[in-house]
């Protein structure tokens, strides 16, 4: 599903250069949980943007799903994201001004999906989250955790194969933050592969496969065997 093969991303300092990803090569396969772990200046932000295809690397190949995107151009990349990527934030990204289901139907607006169904996916999206009874209210008549899970639904409702999770319980109580990790297993566990960046050892050790990044480079890949996590 996603294939990193020694991939480099360097940025130009003056006289120095900045290997923000320092030869990383990684396999995700289908229907995995991964979590991608590391500190502030890792480079686990900038894994997720190549993963996410919001980037592209300096050297090195990446294929999604069968598709090598290492050399596409944006118009080509943005295709890819429509077809094959849901992002979930931290910040939930939501529109103040559009109620739960607009927000929710907007990618598949960007999409071309005609209104009739771009309605339908995303009330079952919500459903999928247990958010439909709140269809039309606006982010700011929600909790933070129930914003959030209105960011998820918009992930989903392209039904896409991978979830891109970037630090989505940074901005939520512990409990709260914890009832999204338990919701993430559960499409998990319904087949979605999902990768999550994270900070936050106590969310890694939930996780059955952990990788770790640190100064552009993965320094473990740990899977944890016979356990459904």
């Amino acid at each position: 599903m996603i294939e990193l093969n020694d991939i480099y991303k360097i940025y130009s300092d003056g006289d120095s250069e900045i290997r923000a990803l320092d030869g990383v090569s990684l396999h995700i396969s289908q229907g995995e949980f991964v979590a991608i772990v590391g500190s502030s200046g890792s480079g686990k932000s900038t894994c997720m943007n190549i993963i996410g295809c919001l980037d592209i690397p300096t050297s090195g190949s990446y294929h999604l799903n069968g598709s090598d995107v290492s050399c596409m151009n944006e118009k080509e990349l943005a295709h890819i994201r429509n077809r094959e990527l849901g992002f979930v934030f931290q910040q939930y990204n939501l529109i103040p001004k559009l109620n739960i289901l607009e927000n929710v139907e907007l990618p598949l607006l960007y999409k071309g999906v005609k209104a009739h169904e771009r309605k339908q996916l995303a009330m079952n999206a919500l459903e999928r989250v247990g958010l439909a009874d709140r269809f039309s209210k606006y982010p700011s008549q929600l909790s933070g955790g129930q914003q959030q899970r209105v960011s998820i639904a918009r992930a989903l409702a392209g039904n896409p194969p991978v979830i891109l999770a970037d630090e989505p319980t940074g901005a939520l109580d512990s409990k709260t933050g914890q009832d999204v990790i338990e919701f993430l297993k559960k499409l998990n566990r319904e087949g979605t592969t999902i990768v999550l960046i994270t900070h936050d050892n106590s969310i890694a050790e939930q996780i059955k496969r952990v990788v770790r990044i640190h100064d552009g480079k993965i320094i473990s890949d740990h899977t944890k065997e016979g356990e459904d996590i």
